[in-house]
């Protein structure tokens, strides 16, 4: 056991080292894109008519863009009476482009949650698992939002 533990913490400094490098959990070190930074203020601000506006002037220019299609969905969701049905459009269209997507998996798992679909919500959940080699706040986010919503059940 003692020889194994040595090489397992030299594997994991050098992994832990490599995403301090990187800088974000998306490993690039690229500036913020300027869209995404508005759009997060927007939603910080809960200014969701402004950041749903933002958003859709942007897909319109890059429409392969999974970022812009996740938080665009996120600002919808978040939004009065929202058409969850666009929603879903573009948290799978997230998805479709960045099978990958954390964020993108957490929210609709939420939005499953708000349609009373906790089947999928748990799909979702279940990809977070596999998503986050180590606990994420994605995975812990969307497992306390379905361990409420199965209590809610429950009364």
């Amino acid at each position: 056991m003692k020889g194994l533990f040595r090489p397992l913490m030299i594997v994991l400094l050098a992994l832990s080292t490599q995403a301090i490098a990187a800088g974000d959990p998306g490993g690039s070190s690229a500036p913020e894109d300027p869209v995404i930074q508005k759009a997060n203020e927007a939603t910080g601000r809960k200014d969701w008519a402004a950041a749903t506006a933002l958003l859709s002037e942007a897909l319109a220019k890059s429409p392969d863009n999974a970022d812009y299609h996740n938080l665009y969905a996120y600002a919808l969701r978040k939004g009065p009476n929202p058409d969850m049905d666009l929603v879903f459009k573009h948290y799978n269209e997230a998805l479709r482009l960045k099978p990958s997507s954390r964020n993108a998996h957490e929210y609709i798992g939420e939005a499953y949650l708000m349609v009373g679909n906790l089947d999928k919500a748990k799909e979702h959940l279940a990809q977070l698992d596999k998503l986050c080699f180590f606990p994420c706040s994605q995975y812990s986010d969307l497992k306390k939002a379905v361990a409420d919503y199965e209590a809610k059940q429950k009364q």
